[in-house]
């Protein structure tokens, strides 16, 4: 019902920075809670970033805000994530995610749909 698309992964070195672009299609964007996490292996999906409906409130991990901005243009029905000042402990495949229901926005099981992943690699 609903596609995402990750994309901008890649690699940069400590301190540089990155935009990743997640798009949306199969239904209204504007209904969607938009979320983005990571993974690292051997470890859990962790929380970074979401953004609720409208735009209006965003949330961050302690770990990145500061650093990490999300946005939204339902108009183009893309979700952006830019992340300065990058560190070696980012390094991580990052996920989209969206949810079209009330949503708690650092459980990913309240997510209901998932991008494949786009893979950030940070070196020292």
């Amino acid at each position: 019902q609903v596609q995402l698309v990750e994309s901008g992964g890649g690699l940069v070195q400590a301190g540089g920075s990155l935009r990743l672009s997640c798009a949306a299609s199969g239904r209204t964007f504007s209904t969607l809670g938009m979320g983005w996490f990571r993974q690292a292996p051997g470890k859990e999906r962790e929380f970074v970033a979401a953004i609720t409906w409208s735009g209006g409130n965003t949330y961050y991990a302690d770990s990145v805000k500061g650093r990490f901005t999300i946005s939204r243009d339902n108009a183009k029905n893309t979700v952006w994530l830019q992340m300065n000042s990058l560190k070696p402990e980012d390094t991580a495949v990052h996920y989209c995610a969206a949810s079209g229901r009330q949503f708690r926005f650092r459980v990913p099981a309240d997510y209901e749909y998932w991008g494949q992943g786009t893979q950030v690699t940070v070196s020292s």
